[in-house]
C-alpha cells in the first residue's frame, strides 16, 4: 500500500473487556450506549461490517459487508489515552502508569510551585467542567493554578486564558512534565485553558494542549520514519508521542477541523501514514456523559467517511479504531471505560473479513508496518495477507 489513513475514534468502545470489572467498569459498553438515541445513524459504517464484529449484537449485521473488521482486546494494563495509542503503535505496557485518587503528594505540588511561581488549588480527581465551575473564581482571584487528575494517569493544569497567558500555561506545563517522571511519571500532562465568569459560567477553551511521557521504545510511527516515509500526526496525535515519530502534524480544533485536515492530506502526494485522533468522542461526549452528543458525533463521522471513501486510490487504505472506552451512560463515573474497541479495515483492495477478536491493539501496528514495507519488531501480529 501505499497510504494508510488510521482514525482512533477516541473512546469509541463496543464492550467490556474480561477484566474490566477489576477497573471499576461494570456492563460498560459505550458504542451500545449510543444506540439508544434517535441521533445515531451510521450507514457505512454497519455497511462495512461494524455489526459483525464479535460480540456486537446491538447493531444490523450484513451478509456482504464492504470491509474487514476485527474486536480488538487491549493487552497494556490501561484504559487511557496514553496507553492506548502507545499499544495500537506497537508498545505494550503491562505496568499501569502511576493514578493519584487521593491528589498529589505534597514533593510535586511544592516542585510545581517552585518551578512556577504560582500556588495550587483543589489537588483533588474531578470533572473538568465541575472544577472550573467550584475553583473557576478562587483562581482569578489568587491566580493560583487549578490542580485536578482523573481515574487516568492525568496531571491537568486549569488557568483562564484572562488571568494567565497560553505561553504561561504550556511553559508550566512543560515544567511539570519535566518534573513527573520515574515514580510519579504520570501518562499526561494536560494544559486545561477556559474562559468566562462565575455568573455566566466558565468554559474549556480548544487550546487544550497534552505533554506525553515520552514512550518507552520505538514505535511504529519511528520506524515509518526511519524508513524515509511520510508520518503526519492529525489532532493529539503529536502530543500523545511527545513529538517522537512524526514527520509533519497539525492540531485538530475539533472532530470536524480534523477530518477535514485528513481530506487535505487524502489530496496530496505522500507515501506513508496518516494518524488521525478524533478527541471529541471522549472529551466532548464521554466524559460529559451525552449520550446524544457522542452519537451525533459518530453520525457526522460515518456521513463523513461515506464521502471521504470514494476520493481515494487503489493503493490507499482506512483503518478505524479506538483507543479505550468513555461510555456516556455510565453513571459510575465519568472517567474512561475499559473495552474492547473496533478495528474497521477499507480500500479497493481489502478483502472482507471477519478478523475475530485480536490479542493486541499491536496487531494493527504490525499490519500497518507491513502494508508499508518497514521493517518493525512488536508483539502484534499482522493480519495484512489475509485482508489483501
Amino acid at each position: 500500500m501505499k497510504r494508510i489513513f488510521l482514525f482512533v475514534l477516541d473512546s469509541c468502545g463496543i464492550g467490556a473487556m474480561p477484566d474490566a470489572e477489576s477497573f471499576g467498569d461494570i456492563g460498560v459498553n459505550t458504542l451500545k450506549s449510543c444506540t439508544t438515541s434517535d441521533k445515531l445513524h451510521i450507514p457505512t459504517m454497519i455497511a462495512a461490517g461494524l455489526g459483525n464484529i464479535d460480540g456486537i449484537d446491538y447493531l444490523p449485521k450484513t451478509d456482504a459487508p464492504t470491509g474487514a473488521v476485527a474486536r480488538m482486546q487491549e493487552a497494556s494494563m490501561g484504559k487511557d489515552t496514553t496507553i492506548g495509542h502507545w499499544e495500537i503503535s506497537g508498545l505494550i505496557s503491562p505496568e499501569p502508569l502511576p493514578t493519584y485518587p487521593d491528589g498529589f503528594p505534597q514533593e510535586v505540588l511544592d516542585a510545581f510551585e517552585a518551578a512556577t511561581g504560582r500556588g495550587c488549588l483543589c489537588n483533588l480527581p474531578y470533572s473538568g467542567t465541575d472544577v472550573i465551575r467550584d475553583y473557576g473564581q478562587e483562581h482569578l482571584d489568587t491566580g493560583k493554578w487549578i490542580i485536578y487528575t482523573s481515574a487516568d494517569s492525568v496531571f491537568q493544569v486549569a488557568a483562564h486564558e484572562n488571568k494567565v497567558p497560553l505561553e504561561e500555561l504550556y511553559e508550566a506545563c512543560h515544567k511539570a512534565r519535566n518534573i513527573l517522571r520515574g515514580k510519579h511519571g504520570v501518562g499526561r500532562v494536560i494544559a486545561r485553558p477556559f474562559v468566562g465568569d462565575s455568573v455566566n459560567g466558565f468554559k474549556r477553551t480548544a487550546n487544550r494542549h497534552d505533554y506525553s511521557l515520552e514512550p518507552p521504545a520505538k514505535t511504529m510511527l519511528d520506524a515509518i520514519k526511519a524508513a524515509g516515509l511520510d508520518s503526519i500526526a492529525v489532532g493529539k496525535i503529536h502530543d500523545i508521542f511527545a513529538g517522537y515519530g512524526d514527520t509533519e502534524y497539525v492540531y485538530n480544533k475539533s472532530n470536524t477541523n480534523g477530518m477535514e485536515h485528513a481530506a487535505n492530506y487524502a489530496k496530496q502526494d505522500f507515501t506513508g501514514l496518516c494518524f488521525v485522533n478524533l478527541v471529541d468522542f471522549d472529551m466532548l461526549y464521554g466524559h460529559r456523559r451525552d449520550i446524544d452528543g457522542y452519537a451525533n458525533a459518530l453520525t457526522e463521522f460515518d456521513r463523513w467517511l461515506g464521502d471521504f471513501l470514494p476520493t481515494l486510490g487503489d493503493d490507499d487504505l482506512v483503518m478505524i479504531t479506538a483507543d479505550h472506552g468513555c461510555d456516556p451512560a455510565y453513571t459510575a463515573t465519568t472517567d474512561h471505560t475499559r473495552e474492547y474497541v473496533p478495528l474497521l479495515v477499507l480500500g479497493k483492495k481489502v478483502r472482507p473479513k471477519n478478523l475475530g477478536t485480536r490479542k493486541t491493539f499491536a496487531d494493527i501496528a504490525a499490519t500497518v508496518t507491513e502494508l508499508l514495507g518497514v521493517e518493525y519488531e512488536t508483539a502484534g501480529e499482522s493480519f495484512a495477507s489475509e485482508i489483501i
